[in-house]
């Protein structure tokens, strides 16, 4: 069967080359799986009822967004405008993680092109993440009574403080994160879980301390979706990491907790989370991996 995956060509706001945010990873990758020949089952989301996201979202927030008129402060801690195609950008990713939430559910595993903003917090933007899709359709599924108990597993190099934030209170939903301790941000938002990284943490140690973790967050209860945040931030040659691993040892974290959760019998929907490397196509192949190690289960 093929891996169900949710796109859009939108993901990519038309940024600069020399942005800080390498946006034109989101079309490379698109090309990078239609090379690999995974793109038998592509799905296009349509942006995001403003409902869903006020699930997640401040009212006032998600109005500006969509209006394009955030103040220009939580502009600068976002990264960069919210002008249209931003906008439309970060309605069409949330929406995309909801469409692959429910691709899961029916699947067994589906994974979103785009999302893994984690550090949009409930009233803002931050972190070059305005929408939290992984929060928005957590709440979105909950809410129509799609699934009753979610595990967020975020191995973002960087702790997820805007999904701690905006689930804190909900307690059908765990959250978990394990990323650098000294990386961004400065002050985290604690999650259910979190596991803080010391820097230059190579392969080995990293994956013996996943492995220890993810069956007994497994065995917490059954969960009805499992959403896991796969940012290749974590290798070692990404500009905002301090973690070292190397692309096998991505490989070998992406099959381990597809794995742990699909034997267990739980849908799983991926979202790519954060890469920053200035080598886009370099990038690009380790965001692929995930894509790579979903098809072999679906």
């Amino acid at each position: 069967m093929p891996l169900q995956i949710a796109h859009h060509p939108d993901y990519d706001a038309g940024f600069a080359v020399n942005h800080r945010f390498p946006m034109r990873k989101y079309p490379l990758l698109m090309q990078a799986l239609i090379a690999r020949g995974l793109t038998d089952a592509l799905h296009q989301p349509e942006p995001a009822a403003p409902r869903w996201l006020k699930l997640a979202h401040d009212t006032t927030y998600v109005d500006q967004v969509i209006d394009c008129t955030v103040p220009a402060g939580i502009e600068r801690e976002i990264g960069f405008p919210v002008g249209p195609r931003v906008s439309l950008r970060a309605q069409l990713a949330a929406a995309g993680t909801v469409l692959a939430a429910r691709l899961a559910l029916e699947h067994g595993i589906a994974c979103n092109a785009a999302g893994g903003s984690h550090h949009a917090r409930r009233t803002q933007g931050a972190g070059f993440c305005t929408f939290n899709d992984v929060a928005v359709a957590a709440l979105a599924l909950l809410e129509e009574g799609l699934v009753g108990n979610v595990l967020v597993v975020d191995l973002d190099v960087h702790q997820g403080d805007g999904t701690a934030d905006i689930l804190r209170d909900e307690e059908r939903v765990f959250t978990f994160s394990m990323h650098g301790e000294r990386n961004y941000p400065v002050r985290k938002i604690a999650s259910d879980l979190d596991i803080g990284l010391p820097d230059g943490m190579e392969d080995g140690a990293y994956l013996e301390r996943l492995a220890d973790i993810l069956p007994r967050l497994c065995s917490l209860r059954h969960w009805d979706l499992v959403f896991y945040n796969a940012g290749v931030d974590v290798h070692a040659e990404d500009r905002l990491g301090r973690l070292s691993l190397s692309d096998a040892g991505i490989r070998a974290r992406d099959r381990l907790v597809i794995e742990t959760v699909r034997t267990r019998g739980m849908p799983l929907c991926g979202v790519i989370g954060g890469g920053y490397s200035t080598d886009v196509p370099t990038l690009v192949e380790r965001h692929a991996i995930l894509f790579e190690e979903a098809t072999a289960t679906a």
